[in-house]
This record gives C-alpha cells, sequence and structure tokens, in this order.
C-alpha cells in the first residue's frame, strides 16, 4: 500500500511536471509572437516616420523649386531678351531651374499648343523649313520631319542654338515658318517679331500661340485687336485666329508678298502683361 502511494505521488509529481512545461513553452511562445509583433510594429512606425519625413522634404523641395520659377518667370517676362541672355550665360543651371518649373506648370493645361503647331506643320507639309523663336526642350523639332532651327536662351542640346531672339544667325528671307509657342516673353517682344519677319520668305507663315490672360482687356491684358493690327502694320497679313482654347490663344499670319519699304516703322504695339503664375 505504502509502495502504490508512493507511486501515485510519483506520477503526480511527474505530471505537475510536464503541465509546467508545457506552460512555459506557451508563454514563451506567446512572448516571442508579443516581441515579433512589437518589432514589426517599431519597424512600421520607424518605416512611416521617413515616409512622412521624405514626403515633407519633397514638398519643401518642390515649393522650393516653384519659387525659384516664379521669380525666374518674372525675370523673364520683365526684361530684354538681351538682358535675359546675359542673365543665362552668368548661371546656365538656372535657365534648367526655370524649364523644371515650366514643365510642371505645363502638366496641368489639358492640351499644349506645341502639339497644335506640330499637327499644323505634319498638314503642310515637311518642306516647309521652319524657325522655333523660344523652342524650350525643342519638342517641335524632335517632332516633325521638317528642318527646323531651334532658338533659346540656353542651349542643352546640339540642334538649340543660344541666342537673343531678336538677333538670330538666319540669313534673310530665308525660312517659310517662323513660331513663338508661348515664347513672347521680353518687354522687347516687338523686336522678335521684327526679326520673324526679317528671316521670312514672301508668303511666309508666323504662327503665334500665347496665354489667354495676356489678351484678355478684362483682367489687365492686351485688347488682342490691337496686337493683330500691330502684326499687320510689320507687313503681314491676318489669316485666322482661334481662341476656343481656355489657355492660350493661337494666331496666324503669312508675310506679305509684296515687300513694302515704306511699311510703318513707327508701330503701336500694345503691352503683353507678364503672366505670373500662383503658388500651387
Amino acid at each position: 500500500m505504502e509502495e502504490r502511494g508512493a507511486s501515485r505521488k510519483r506520477k503526480r509529481a511527474r505530471t505537475r511536471r510536464n503541465r509546467g512545461k508545457s506552460e512555459a513553452k506557451q508563454i514563451n511562445g506567446f512572448q516571442k509572437e508579443d516581441d515579433s509583433k512589437a518589432s514589426a510594429y517599431s519597424k512600421l512606425n520607424t518605416s512611416q516616420r521617413v515616409s512622412k519625413s521624405s514626403t515633407f522634404l519633397e514638398k519643401m523641395r518642390a515649393r522650393l523649386s516653384g519659387g525659384h520659377f516664379r521669380m525666374l518667370n518674372e525675370k523673364l517676362y520683365t526684361c530684354t531678351g538681351k538682358e535675359a541672355l546675359d542673365y543665362f550665360k552668368e548661371d546656365p543651371q538656372l535657365f534648367d531651374m526655370y524649364h523644371a518649373g515650366y514643365q510642371e506648370q505645363m502638366s496641368h493645361w489639358p492640351e499644349l499648343p506645341v502639339n497644335i503647331i506640330i499637327k499644323w506643320l505634319k498638314d503642310h507639309g515637311p518642306s516647309l523649313v521652319v524657325a522655333d523663336f523660344g523652342c524650350g526642350d525643342a519638342r517641335l523639332a524632335k517632332n516633325v520631319k521638317n528642318k527646323v532651327y531651334s532658338f533659346d536662351l540656353v542651349s542643352n542640346d546640339p540642334s538649340v542654338v543660344a541666342c537673343d531672339m531678336s538677333n538670330t544667325p538666319l540669313d534673310s528671307v530665308s525660312v517659310d515658318v517662323a513660331v513663338f509657342c508661348l515664347s513672347l516673353m521680353g518687354t522687347n517682344f516687338s523686336s522678335y517679331l521684327q526679326e520673324a519677319y526679317r528671316v521670312l520668305k514672301p508668303c511666309g507663315w508666323l504662327l503665334i500661340a500665347e496665354v489667354k490672360s495676356r489678351f484678355d482687356p478684362n483682367t489687365g491684358g492686351a485688347d488682342p485687336k490691337k496686337f493683330i493690327k500691330a502684326v499687320c502694320e510689320l507687313g503681314f497679313s491676318s489669316i485666322s485666329k482661334d481662341f476656343s482654347n481656355k489657355m492660350f490663344i493661337l494666331l496666324y499670319f503669312k508675310k506679305k508678298e509684296e515687300q513694302n519699304s515704306n511699311r510703318k516703322k513707327d508701330i503701336e504695339w500694345p503691352e503683353l502683361k507678364p503672366c505670373l503664375y500662383k503658388r500651387r
């Protein structure tokens, strides 16, 4: 009897020990799971903090970049072409900064005027020789088969000639089409148009795309009729105009066939107000 009692006690002791080990393992398992969850949560929090920090830095960079663009944009609208050329010669990187901001602004436009001009050229054939005044990234030249002379204040592409647009290296009466796509920016914009007249052949085309607000008298813009009249006095005929787009206007002129040496020299050009972009 005593041996049986002792045996039962030993069995109960072993059972308690085994149960204790099992509970210890279970608790240890829970602890590891909690530790794993805590580690994952910590990593998630760190990732979120890094993500928020990166987003904040990106927003700050975008804001600084936008501020630089607006400053440069205002500069280009309120100085002469020669002054702008000298300005960017001192620091060509400013031109890259300007065009990065410009492209960002254009990304919000539902339609780009350069694409309409590209289509116009394709419709009129590849034989026309083109001068692109203020070409930017030379998108026009890259998307048509025509011979295109691309001009801007800085050249980041071998096909682009850096110059003052009132004094290009083109020969007189040498091109069929002169394009100004959102590029009548200097205070002496009329001299750019005079240069276009010089290089165009008789009956050559002058295509102008400009921000619509610059030609809205109700908001301080120029009267488009006065602008068209001034261009015609320079020696062009107005062929058509398109005001249907909410962002820009398109004006089409042809150089008069007969060269009139007595054409008006004291043309009264309307002031084109600067296109100043708002902070987004």
